[in-house]
């Protein structure tokens, strides 16, 4: 019986051993086609790396200093204000695309790291990233914001994770220990995240948890222990860039930020970028070429495409410079659509006048505001597209009128006190143009024209107004009065009535007169021609019209 186990020993013996010189031989025999295979992928990686293409002109022409950022004085000078002092804060960017808020916050940290008492260092990191981007797995497998803990269940976990030993990977926010973390497009960042950037940014630490991690383990590296036990540093400044109204942004992280605004480029500042693009491409065009770009292109994004598809044509037909036609060829055929105008018509008319408006990208605009009056039963109507806005849910559905529409009724009311209507007068007003129309500032505005259009007095052309009416005939303030003045003197004007309580000392040092009122009598009094006026100036017109029509 012995000899029989003794022959089943020897036999299991020499099989394993047969086994395992098997699996080395295999082993041996495979590490040359490995060596081989590796080094045929890191030539054809080196063969890869030696084969480039031009620069873009996007990248060609991106900022390198603040004078490169056009039309976003006041926006840099508010980061620097922030970031260039003994105490930065963290910072969110509210603009339009294209309109220089990642290349702002790239130099801002650079001038950050040479103002004195800066806590920047001269190698403060800049890490950016995309928040659209930012991919995490909910089991906190992977987050490459926060940082995350590999378990040694995961595959790929190496040897700490052979012997047991959770590892944790720092993220993006530990990279951007000691300098600057950028988030573009922070609106669009996953709820759950944002609830851990605001938990970094309250620590100015991670902390990280794990159901492998034993404090006793003698297996455990120290740092592993350092890092559990205190967390992974990440004292950084968070710059958040969004192109959405600050109304859309997590209250928590509005409350934890700074907030600047960048305003969408007038069209002459887009013709400057779109000039020097074309020098820089080294197919240079006229500055009156670079207005059509100014026309059509929105942001500097846009005036960069079109000189960039513009220079391919040029080269197509073997031509050095930009014309005309090849940008409005451009336009047309990458419907780009045209921007109004800036410039106001400044006739004095009855029933026509100009107010102010703020649009989405904070940005001021002149609007015409017209009014008819007319024998009727007392009722005022405002057309143009005019918001209302629906409350409740399903079961419970409640339409509120604009506040557009309210200051209409605030209107009437106001003009039967000063005795301008009566219940036999109706009233028309309109918002022509096609933009949304809502809020208060318009209220004195459509109190001049209802006025001019029963009283048969013009306006004049060359002034513009914005403010809220009250129903005893009081002017109060509004929002957005800087960027509505800044659009009254674009657009050409040279007089704007504004709210008293919104006047500014700066406006003082404008090439426009800007002229606080307290009520409506004051608007009224400065704004509304003698009838006598209006007549004369059609008189004197209408013998030149008829000089015209008999072609003398």
């Amino acid at each position: 019986m012995s000899w029989f186990l003794l022959l089943i020993q020897v036999t299991v013996t020499i099989i394993t051993g047969v086994f395992f010189y098997t699996q080395l031989r295999s082993q041996k025999q495979a590490q040359p086609r490995v060596r081989k295979e590796a080094t045929k992928e890191l030539e054809n990686l080196r063969k890869m790396r030696t084969i480039t293409l031009t620069e873009p002109l996007a990248e060609h022409v991106r900022p390198r200093e603040f004078s490169d950022i056009i039309g976003q004085q006041d926006g840099i000078k508010a980061l620097m204000a922030i970031l260039c002092g003994e105490n930065p804060q963290h910072v969110i960017i509210y603009g339009p695309p294209g309109v220089g808020k990642t290349c702002a916050a790239r130099l801002a940290l650079e001038a950050a790291k040479e103002s004195p008492g800066t806590p920047f260092k001269s190698n403060a990191p800049f890490i950016e990233m995309d928040a659209t981007c930012v991919r995490f797995d909910e089991r906190a497998i992977a987050d490459p914001l926060i940082g995350s803990v590999h378990d040694p269940i995961y595959q790929g976990a190496g040897p700490l994770g052979v012997q047991g030993v959770p590892q944790p990977k720092p993220g993006a926010v530990t990279r951007a220990h000691g300098g600057v973390l950028f988030l573009d497009e922070i609106g669009e960042l996953h709820p759950i995240q944002m609830n851990k950037l605001l938990k970094v940014l309250e620590d100015r630490k991670v902390h990280f948890e794990s159901a492998y991690y034993n404090p006793d383990d003698p297996n455990v590296p120290r740092y592993i222990h350092e890092v559990f036990r205190h967390g992974l540093p990440a004292d950084f400044r968070l710059i958040g860039a969004t192109t959405r109204s600050p109304e859309e942004i997590s209250p928590a992280l509005r409350s934890r930020c700074m907030e600047i605004y960048f305003r969408a480029l007038e069209p002459e500042e887009i013709t400057q970028i779109a000039f020097e693009a074309a020098e820089r491409a080294n197919y240079p065009m006229s500055r009156e070429n670079a207005r059509i770009v100014g026309r059509y292109a929105a942001c500097g994004r846009d005036a960069v495409n079109m000189v960039q598809m513009a220079s391919g044509l040029a080269q197509l037909e073997g031509r050095k410079n930009i014309l005309a036609s090849d940008l409005e060829w451009v336009a047309e055929s990458g419907h780009y659509p045209e921007r109004p105008g800036q410039a106001a018509a400044q006739e004095n008319r009855v029933g026509t006048v100009h107010g102010l408006a703020v649009t989405g990208s904070h940005q001021g605009a002149v609007m015409e505001i017209e009014a008819v009056a007319g024998k009727g039963v007392g009722h005022v109507r405002v057309t143009g597209i005019v918001e209302e806005e629906e409350l409740g849910n399903s079961g419970h559905t409640m339409r509120r009128k604009s506040t557009a529409h309210a200051s209409a009724e605030n209107v009437m009311t106001l003009l039967r006190n000063l005795g301008y209507a009566d219940d036999d007068t109706d009233l028309h007003i309109n918002f022509p143009g096609g933009a949304p129309v809502d809020g208060p500032s318009a209220g004195v505005a459509m109190t001049v024209v209802a006025v001019s259009a029963l009283t048969g007095r013009p306006v004049d052309g060359s002034m513009a107004v914005t403010g809220e009416i009250g129903v005893h005939g009081s002017v109060l303030p509004v929002g957005g009065v800087p960027a509505k003045v800044e659009a009254a003197m674009r657009a050409g004007l040279t007089k704007v009535l504004i709210p008293r309580e919104n006047y500014l000392d700066r406006f003082e040092h404008l090439r426009i007169q800007v002229t606080p009122i307290d009520t409506i009598e004051q608007a009224l009094n400065q704004m509304l021609l003698p009838a006598a006026l209006q007549e004369t100036a059609e008189s004197d017109r209408l013998p030149q019209e008829a000089l015209a029509a008999s072609g003398k």
